[in-house]
């Protein structure tokens, strides 16, 4: 079963068992997902589960970014509901790559270029991203590659 099929799923049974944070939180789910089909020209077929996992990590991003400007505003009560529907979409996500693992994709990119400079960050964090695919948070890509193009 494709992510966008058990998100219709789990919509259904939220909406039987009166989880209504659940549901709302799939709905907005599933309208990305489908403004992201019709963007791709891809309506009549459907994502496939790469693009499916792009709009969920971007998502996941979203609730996250809005929880931190929620709880800097001392707004806890939007920082906790913000909190628990990136709870919700991080369930159909793969497993977060470890900072380890990013550290090892980035030193294994900057090893293949003869003198790597800063010039070089863009190219060095697209290959990371294309190797870690969506498990991989951007910012930390990001932030690591400086570090090491600094030393």
């Amino acid at each position: 079963m494709d992510i966008q099929q058990q998100i219709d799923a789990d919509i259904k049974s939220a909406m039987l068992s009166g989880d209504k944070v659940t549901a709302e939180t799939l709905r907005g789910i599933k309208t990305a997902l489908q403004y992201e089909a019709v963007s791709l020209g891809v309506k009549d077929t459907g994502l496939n589960q790469e693009q499916a996992q792009k709009v969920l990590a971007r998502e996941a991003k979203k609730r996250a970014d809005t929880a931190e400007i929620y709880a800097n505003a001392n707004e806890a009560e939007r920082a906790a509901k913000e909190t628990a529907e990136k709870a919700i979409i991080d369930g159909y996500l793969p497993a977060a790559a470890s900072e380890e693992d990013v550290k090892a994709a980035v030193d294994a990119e900057i090893s293949k270029l003869d003198s790597p400079t800063p010039a070089d960050m863009g190219k060095i964090i697209g290959a990371v991203r294309g190797q870690l695919g969506p498990a991989a948070d951007g910012g930390l890509i990001a932030k690591l590659v400086k570090e090491k193009l600094a030393q």
